[in-house]
């Protein structure tokens, strides 16, 4: 079977974890609770807001820091989208790249209960910030000439992942039974146990709506 394919990946429901390596030291590494992210990302969101604002002067108006850090929280809500739909359901075609497309995103379609699979391991997501960064530095600090205001965006982006990790977390886990938060919750259900070929969005359903890919029945 391509395990890509997420639509006709059956759905495990066991409370064991499926095992994805054979050695338990790298399946370790494929395990996480959802805390430690917090407690890796939040220091970093802090860091880059007060050094901004503490900076002074002109360059650190606390009206321009905010509205850059919410241009962040932006930017992440439309990668949530994209990578969600482009790069988590990428379906290759060669073996070995249906094997890593199935650690990264297809295991969770076919066990999505399982609790310390629900945000992304330190061992990708560190990298993946130190990638990011990069890429607000070149286009925030080096082609718009703002380095000053590349700490508040890229703290607003990592603000918007956190969002999205613990919404995905309380989503499968937490009742959420009241207004927005439940429609989110059976919004985000529907994708895994009905039509994975919609509803990409996890935080917001927007997105979906802009490009054409929200559930007509949600």
């Amino acid at each position: 079977m391509d395990k890509t394919t997420y639509a006709h990946l059956p759905i495990n429901h066991d409370e064991e974890p499926i095992r994805l390596f054979k050695s338990d030291f790298l399946e370790f590494f494929t395990h996480i609770h959802p805390a430690v992210v917090l407690m890796l990302f939040v220091p970093v969101v802090l860091f880059f807001m007060v050094q901004t604002l503490s900076a002074g002067g002109a360059t650190a108006q606390p009206f321009m820091v905010f509205a850059v850090y919410a241009a962040g929280i932006f930017v992440w809500s439309l990668s949530e989208y994209v990578l969600h739909r482009f790069v988590f359901h990428f379906e290759p075609r060669q073996a070995w790249l249906q094997r890593v497309w199935y650690l990264i995103h297809g295991v969770h379609h076919e066990q999505p209960q399982c609790k310390t699979r629900l945000v992304m391991p330190p061992i990708l997501s560190i990298p993946l910030a130190f990638f990011f960064y990069g890429l607000f530095y070149v286009v925030v600090g080096t082609l718009l000439g703002l380095q000053h205001l590349v700490g508040p965006a890229f703290a607003g982006f990592l603000t918007g992942y956190l969002s999205y990790d613990m919404i995905h977390y309380a989503e499968h886990h937490l009742s959420m039974r009241w207004g927005f938060l439940k429609y989110l919750k059976i919004y985000h259900l529907r994708h895994h146990f009905k039509n994975p070929n919609h509803g990409f969005g996890v935080s917001s359903p927007v997105w979906d709506v802009i490009f054409h890919t929200k559930p007509r029945d949600p």
